[in-house]
């Protein structure tokens, strides 16, 4: 496996973890977590994305981790339930 594989896949994991948590009910949907996890994991799967200069995935992947960042903002302004 080269390094381009290691990174993007532990990238894909994180997103796959949140999914994973998310639809199990473990923890919310607009919770913290789930929106910090999604950052991390596309915006790494976005940097190996990068790497090999694969553009549909940079935009796919440097997207999601913007709305994701969006989300936790209003997450973070929204008061607590």
């Amino acid at each position: 496996m080269s390094y381009n594989d290691i990174i993007g896949s532990i990238g894909v994991l994180i997103i796959l973890i949140a999914y994973f948590l998310n639809n199990f009910s473990i923890i919310k949907q607009n919770g913290n977590l789930y929106f910090f996890l999604n950052i991390i994991g596309a915006s790494i799967a976005c940097y190996t994305s990068y790497l090999i200069n694969y553009i549909p995935f940079i935009i796919l992947e440097g997207t999601w981790a913007l709305v994701s960042v969006v989300g936790l903002l209003k997450s973070i302004k929204k008061p607590q339930d």
